[in-house]
């Protein structure tokens, strides 16, 4: 069943939140466990992205891609921040909050809920594609699509590090993520065929529209199972 613009944007689009984490980070899992209960509210698309740089120091996070740390050093660049750490947790590509500071991480989601900069994006999937349809917007834009692959949850041994001899439990894992389209104001629609994008495993999708790249974002959409495969996800 094809999707078109006009079904996209029923409901207020949920917030996205991204946590920059490490399994060598001793800090890190009060943020892992926050995260985990934002993965659970329906307002909000929660998203645990394991960075590299700890792996020097003991343990190799096993979840962790060069990926995801070029996307923090991106965000760093992008807002001024001049290095980058964890657990940090950036909202909807325009706040940066240390992740596991609970009042302050709901405080930021509260306000950005309160921002009607929004573009409506829907996705379907079938056996063979993924569809996403972005609707249309400000004719001045320029933003990017990204496509993020979403592991729902994963637990790991930890051997060795600030946290070793410890079993911890990870949320919303990125798996893989990239660019698959521009989006300047217009309806835009792209069928992805499953047979090129072969990745590691996950059981969701998740669909960015972000503002130069790394800015804000003004539309997101999800689609996880049982969804995933057969049906329409949430979005807005």
């Amino acid at each position: 069943m094809p999707v078109h613009a006009s079904q996209a944007g029923s409901v207020k689009r949920p917030v996205v939140v991204e946590l920059y984490t490490s399994q060598g980070c001793s800090s890190c899992p009060p943020a892992d466990a926050l995260l985990a209960k934002l993965a659970a509210r329906k307002d909000v698309i929660a998203l645990s992205l394991p960075v590299t740089y700890w792996d020097m120091l003991g343990w190799k996070d096993t979840l962790a891609s060069k990926a995801n740390t070029r996307r923090q050093k991106a965000y760093a660049a992008q807002l001024g921040l001049g290095e980058v750490y964890t657990p940090e947790l950036i909202v909807d590509g325009v706040s940066d909050v240390v992740g596991s500071r609970k009042a302050l991480v709901e405080s930021v989601i509260a306000k950005r809920q309160a921002d009607e900069t929004e573009v409506p994006v829907a996705l379907h999937a079938t056996s063979s594609e993924l569809q996403i349809v972005v609707g249309a917007g400000n004719k001045n834009s320029h933003a990017t699509i990204w496509l993020f692959r979403i592991l729902r949850t994963a637990t790991v041994w930890i051997g060795a590090g600030e946290n070793g001899g410890r079993a911890l439990t990870y949320h919303n894992v990125v798996r893989d993520v990239k660019a698959v389209g521009l989006w300047k104001g217009q309806p835009f629609s792209l069928d992805l065929p499953r047979s090129e994008i072969p990745v590691a495993a996950h059981d969701s999708v998740v669909v960015v529209v972000q503002q130069e790249g790394y800015g804000r974002i003004v539309g997101a959409a999800e689609i996880g199972r049982p969804y995933y495969g057969r049906d329409n996800g949430r979005g807005g």
